[in-house]
């Protein structure tokens, strides 16, 4: 506990990024970090504090003691490697499954970036530079991206996830397909989708740490519903 004592999270809801980097936290048992909950819509992740620790103005920004480390898939490996031994182990020991895990954290990065695309194209692209035709490429490219998971989790079964047990490749994905499940994909059409985050929507740490808001829920509550 001591250790958390000497952590700072400033976070926002609803944003994978700040969600993986608190389900490590749970995992590794550092509960009882100091933690600030932010607004995006107010823009308080351009305010000076947190300006003065990440200067590109983006959530999570994470310290432990003096050292600053704001981007959340290298903020959950710093903490897997500095409390190795504690709470859950999440990068296994076997090549095999070191190598997939490693393939599928970084691959769901992507899986992220397809799907704010689509789902915040009115967000990201200023009203006189929107086109029916890119916004129809995002959505294929969505589509695309989601048949290529659905394949990855073909077997998917307590405890036999993205790369084994449950492991960093997890972390880092789950938040965001738990997402495209709020933004209203079909669990019929992606069924092993579906599967994944029933099996892992209880789990603990995911239980404990997840958003009490999505971004912009509002408007965009059923944006995947036809995906």
């Amino acid at each position: 506990l001591t250790m958390a004592k000497s952590m700072y999270l400033l976070w926002g809801s609803g944003s994978p990024p700040c969600w993986r980097l608190m389900i490590t936290l749970e995992e590794k048992k550092l509960q009882g970090y100091k933690q600030k909950l932010l607004s995006f819509e107010k823009e308080e992740h351009k305010s000076k504090e947190v300006l003065e620790i990440n200067p590109r103005g983006q959530l999570p920004t994470f310290k432990h003691g003096e050292n600053i480390i704001n981007e959340s898939v290298g903020a959950c490996l710093y903490l897997e490697n500095q409390f190795k031994s504690q709470g859950n182990k999440l990068i296994p020991d076997s090549p095999a499954e070191q190598a997939l895990m490693y393939q599928r954290m970084m691959e769901g990065l992507f899986f992220l970036e397809k799907m704010e695309f689509f789902v915040f194209y009115d967000f990201y692209a200023p009203e006189g530079e929107r086109h029916d035709s890119a916004l129809k490429r995002h959505k294929d490219n969505l589509v695309t991206e989601l048949k290529l998971w659905e394949s990855y989790l073909e077997n998917v079964a307590a405890d036999r996830y993205l790369a084994g047990g449950f492991s960093l490749a997890d972390v880092v994905f789950f938040p965001s397909i738990a997402c495209t499940f709020a933004y209203g994909l079909s669990p019929e059409r992606y069924p092993k989708l579906a599967k994944y985050y029933n099996l892992l929507k209880d789990r603990p740490s995911i239980k404990a740490t997840w958003p009490p808001k999505w971004f912009q829920f509002e408007q965009r509550s059923e944006s995947l519903k036809e995906i």
